[in-house]
Formats: C-alpha cells, sequence, structure tokens
C-alpha cells in the first residue's frame, strides 16, 4: 500500500485559509471586497475586541438565493469564472471563490442574506466541518456576515495573533484601501462601540481621501494624470515640503484593485529625488487603468501583488508622469525670465555717488559737547523744586537735583551679576554650533554635541523607562497634531510606554493628538513638537519583542537619538559647560548608544605636531 493519500476536506481547508485568512483584517478585505462586488451602495464593518470575538459585515447588495446562500462556503465556488478565458478579462475583486471556504473553516460563521424580489431571508450558520444549518428569516435585502471566534479551532494561529491595537491598525488599512476604490459607495467602521469612520457617497476620489485621511494630507496634494496606448494614470501627490520619514499613505489601484509595488515604488521616488531630503517619503494615490488582459492579478494568494505585461513601459510612464506633474507645479528651484516691465535696482557700490543727485544736503544734529545731565548742581542750596536750574531753556548741564549714588560706584562688581555668561571660569567654546572645545589637564577636549545629548537622553530615557519615574516638562500652549487614523492607533498602544518616557500625549478625535508636554530637554516649539510626533510615529511602527531589558534599550536608543534632534544647543560659554559636566556624570561618557565616539581628546604633543 502506498504513502500517499487525500486530506480530508476540513483539514484541506484549513491549509488553504492559511493563505487567505492570516489574521482579522484578512476577514474584513474578503467580505468588504464580496460585498462591493454584490453592487452594494452601503457597507458597515463592525468589530469587537479588534475582531478576535466578533467581525460583521453588513452590505445593502445584491443578495443570495437559498441554494447560493450554501453553496458560497464550497470552495472554489464563484459566479465570475466559466471558463479559462474568462480569468483574462477579471473586472472584479474576487473570482476564484476561496474566501468564504477560508472563513468558515477557521470560524464560526452565520450568514443572513435575501435578494430584493424575495419574500424571506436565508440564515446559514456554520460552526465546524460538515454542522451547517439553514433556516428562513425576516431581514433586510443584501448580506449580513457574522463571523465569531476566529481560530477557534487552530489555536497556535490565534496565539500568535498580536495585540488588539495592532490587529485593529491592520483592519483599518485594509478598510482604508477598499474604500479607496469605491468613492460613491458608503462606508462605516465600528469598534467595541466606537465609530471610527463614517463616509458617506461623494462625487470624486479626492473627496474620499479627505475624509479617509483628514484635510492635513488633503490639503498637501496635487492631481496628476496621464494617458498613453499602454495605460492611464491618475490620482494626486503630495507636495515634497508635505513629505515624511514615516512609510504612509503609498497606495497604488490597478483597475479599481489596491495593490503593493516595490518596483513602481522606485519610479515615484526617483522622480521626487531632487525634491527631497534623505529619507523622506512623499504621499501618493495613484490609479492605474490598463486592458484586464495586460495585467495578471493571480499571482498572489490574497492578490496583493500582480503582475504587468508591460512593467518597464508602466514604470518609465508613471515617472514621467510624477516628473512633470512636479514641474509644473514649481515645487523645485526656477528662474524667472519676466524682467521686462520689472524696475531696475542699482547696485549700490563704490559708484553710489553718481545715483545720489543733486538734492540738498540734509542738516545734522548740534552738539554741545560740555553737556553732562549728571553734574551737581552749583546752588548746592536749591531745595531740587527748581530742576531746571538757572539755565532752563539753554542746555548748560546744570539739572538742578542730587544725583544719588550709582551702584556701580558703589559696587564695582554689581555688573557681573548681569553678565550672559556667569561662568567666569569656563573656557569652552562652540565651534559651527556642533563641537564643543575646552582645555583640559593634557590638551583640548573636543565633545560632539549632538552625541552628548543622545548619550544623556538614553541613561535618563532608559532610567524611566525602568523605574517609570518620567520627568515632563509641561508645554506652555498645547500643540495639536493631525497625523491620520492609523498613526492614532500607534499612540494609543503605547500610551503607557510613552508616559513612563515623559511624553504627555492624549488623543483628540479619530485622527489626531495633543502634546501637553515632553521629556525634560526636548523643546516645546510647536514646529519642533510637529516633527516629534512624526518621528515618534516611525519610532512607533517598528514592532519590537523579546526580553523587557533589550526591548527598553532599543526604544531608549531610538527616544534619545530623536531627542538629540530635538534639544537646542548650547547658546554660550556657561551653558557649553553645563552640557559637559552632565555628560561626564552619565554611566559612559565616551560612546554613544549606538557605539559611536562623542569625545575626542588633542593631546599638546599633537597641537605642537600641527605647527611643524
Amino acid at each position: 500500500m502506498g504513502k500517499l493519500k487525500v486530506l480530508p476536506a476540513n483539514i484541506a481547508n484549513m491549509i488553504a485559509a492559511g493563505e487567505v485568512v492570516q489574521r482579522p483584517a484578512s476577514v474584513i478585505k474578503e467580505l468588504m471586497e464580496n460585498a462591493v462586488d454584490a453592487g452594494a451602495t452601503q457597507v458597515d464593518v463592525v468589530v469587537k475586541d479588534a475582531g478576535r470575538t466578533l467581525m460583521q459585515v453588513i452590505d445593502n447588495g445584491s443578495g443570495m438565493s437559498p441554494a447560493d446562500a450554501v453553496l458560497c462556503f464550497e470552495r472554489h465556488a464563484t459566479s465570475k469564472i466559466a471558463e479559462a478565458e474568462d480569468l483574462q478579462h477579471i473586472h472584479s475583486y474576487g473570482f476564484r471563490g476561496e474566501a468564504l471556504a477560508s472563513i468558515a473553516a477557521v470560524a464560526e460563521v452565520t450568514l443572513k442574506t435575501r435578494r430584493p424580489d424575495d419574500d424571506t431571508a436565508t440564515q446559514v450558520s456554520i460552526s465546524g466541518p460538515g454542522a451547517v444549518k439553514t433556516s428562513s428569516i425576516a431581514a433586510p435585502s443584501g448580506s449580513n456576515f457574522l463571523i465569531r471566534n476566529l481560530f477557534y479551532n487552530t489555536p497556535a494561529r490565534r496565539k500568535f495573533l498580536k495585540s488588539d491595537n495592532v490587529e485593529l491598525r491592520h483592519i483599518v488599512e485594509e478598510f482604508t484601501r477598499v474604500a479607496l476604490t469605491c468613492p460613491d459607495t458608503g462606508f462605516s467602521l465600528n469598534s467595541n462601540g466606537r465609530d471610527i469612520f463614517r463616509l458617506r457617497p461623494v462625487k470624486s476620489l479626492k473627496f474620499r481621501v479627505l475624509d479617509l485621511m483628514g484635510s492635513g494630507v488633503a490639503s498637501d496634494l496635487v492631481d496628476i494624470t496621464a494617458e498613453t496606448s499602454i495605460v492611464r494614470v491618475s490620482g494626486f501627490l503630495a507636495k515634497p515640503d508635505a513629505a515624511r520619514k514615516t512609510i504612509g499613505n503609498q497606495f497604488f489601484f490597478i483597475n479599481g484593485r489596491y495593490f503593493r509595488s516595490p518596483y513602481l515604488h522606485k519610479a515615484v521616488m526617483k522622480a521626487y529625488e531632487e525634491y527631497l531630503p534623505e529619507g523622506y517619503t512623499p504621499s501618493y494615490f495613484i490609479w492605474l487603468e490598463t486592458p484586464p488582459e495586460s495585467v495578471d492579478v493571480n499571482i498572489h494568494p490574497t492578490k496583493a501583488e500582480v503582475k504587468f505585461e508591460e512593467e518597464v513601459v508602466i514604470f518609465q510612464t508613471i515617472y514621467a508622469c510624477v516628473r512633470e506633474t512636479l514641474g509644473k507645479n514649481a515645487f523645485g528651484d526656477g528662474l524667472d525670465f519676466e524682467t521686462e516691465n520689472r524696475i531696475e535696482i542699482p547696485q549700490m557700490n563704490r559708484s553710489f555717488e553718481e545715483y545720489r543727485g543733486s538734492s540738498p544736503v540734509a542738516p545734522g544734529p548740534v552738539l554741545d559737547p560740555g553737556y553732562n545731565p549728571f553734574d551737581t548742581p552749583s546752588n548746592a542750596g536749591d531745595d531740587g523744586g527748581n530742576w531746571q536750574g538757572d539755565n532752563a531753556g539753554g542746555h548748560s548741564g546744570q539739572t538742578g537735583f542730587d544725583r544719588p549714588s550709582s551702584a556701580w560706584e558703589q559696587n564695582p562688581n554689581y555688573g557681573a551679576l548681569f553678565e550672559e555668561n556667569q561662568a567666569a571660569n569656563s573656557k569652552a567654546l562652540i565651534v559651527g554650533g556642533r563641537i564643543i572645545i575646552a582645555p583640559s589637564a593634557s590638551g583640548v577636549l573636543m565633545v560632539h554635541i549632538r552625541r552628548a545629548w543622545e548619550r544623556i537622553l538614553y541613561e535618563k530615557t532608559l532610567r524611566a523607562l525602568s523605574q517609570n519615574v518620567p520627568v515632563t516638562q509641561t508645554a506652555l500652549f498645547p500643540v495639536q497634531v493631525q497625523i491620520g487614523t492609523v498613526p492614532r492607533l500607534l499612540f494609543d498602544e503605547h500610551a503607557a510606554m510613552l508616559a513612563s518616557a515623559g511624553f504627555d500625549i492624549i488623543p483628540f478625535g479619530n485622527d489626531t493628538v495633543v502634546v501637553n508636554g515632553v521629556p525634560e530637554g526636548y523643546s516645546c516649539e510647536a514646529g519642533k513638537v510637529q516633527q516629534m510626533v512624526q518621528d515618534l510615529i516611525l519610532i512607533l511602527s517598528d514592532e519590537t519583542s523579546g526580553v523587557p531589558e533589550i526591548v527598553r534599550s532599543k526604544l531608549a536608543s531610538k527616544l534619545a537619538t530623536l531627542g538629540s534632534l530635538n534639544v537646542e544647543a548650547p547658546k554660550n560659554a556657561q551653558q557649553a559647560q553645563e552640557l559637559i559636566d552632565k555628560l561626564f556624570s552619565c554611566d559612559n561618557s565616551e560612546l554613544t548608544s549606538s557605539g559611536k565616539k562623542i569625545t575626542a581628546l588633542l593631546s599638546a604633543e599633537e597641537l605642537e605636531k600641527r605647527f611643524q
């Protein structure tokens, strides 16, 4: 007897489900796409505990007949493909018939569906292999999918789900991708009784971007459009000055379907390369339209990637289109050659006298070199009332009142109290705002200012995270920063950690945070706080796990690097000396947490060699 055998259907479905249903967000994506394919004009999504406990997708689409309501949970049951040639003309989201079968294999599913012309609806309940129940009920037209206890029969996969905040972020991302493709459809997303999105049908994609991303993103967008015999390009690009260090709000769509493409992303970045600092990424929303037969949407289990027949041509088209749009909107440095009607302003140099003309010389001030307002009056018996003295009206220098002795006369060192540099013994020098140079017993000490702050803030942040003793400086005026829905969820997820590090950041609405305070040493200036929030998003986006001590150390290192870019450089010798003192009070004053040198010592012998 051979060793090979055919797996039972229920085991095969559970294995196949691993490709389609990776997490709760995968279920939401598949059900929303099915709702759009059914012609729905309103799609409502409800989740509890980030989809672990419950997911519900309700639509007002065409609904299904009683027979189709049962058959739709069978593998490869589809109404979109009848023969092989149909694969070359796919316009819908779903077509393989794997989604519902995969979901039913790893969760408890209840479907209520009714066609507009039917008198009653059909309810189908599936709670395991072969456990299928059907009944007739009353329900509105459309479909209502209720998914409970995802991965209840595969506990290993359920155990490896991330925290609720992480899973909810993935749900919001999938919701956003589908909602962006259908501006004429209304969508809503509710999590644990709280509305995250409630989107009305709109007439253009620009309004849908506004509803999803907020005015902070939509106001920085410009239109992009191009059409060739191979591809039609449309959508929006962000202005270069709105680019961020964080990766987000980069979307490609092909024939209404979202897809990822690192290759085409390079085309956009190449077009932006002269406009952006290194490490910054612009937002873009680019829709591509090609004949269905020239693109393969079936190369990825979740259809997140596609393959183009003319990929190089599309790359060049996107690059040229983005480049043209940036140039047309004058985002780069340009030259204005329109000087015909401008006033000629002469350059004032040694020949300035020839431009002065013959205008009369303005009268100068009349000076009395003998006038001194502090001279003691000659008539000492004056009672001080005649303050103008005997020469009122003439400026003889007699004021008529006794001047009290000056504080400078009483104490010659009085002025030292008001010197900007009170550290008279400090001989530290600041070079270019980046390096501190100070004499030492054996030569000259050089300190890298930013790296010194990085070391100081690293040890302070690590101590705060380990001992939960944050030191926060409250901003005089709270700073409100609009960051988008997905990044806002990042701050919810890491709220306790941020508070331990000294950040006082509270949520405001679904896409905004308010910064009330920052760790000691950070700048409270509004512009720097806004940049700090964007950098925090980048830090929080890196999912870290492992030994708590290592996680805290990595996090403290990232926050210290952020803080070193945010603090003010010393302005005088006193502040420079204070920075040196703080540095040498650290456990390690020579290296940053990433191993870079902070200080360098130039000995007297090395200095002397410079003169040879």
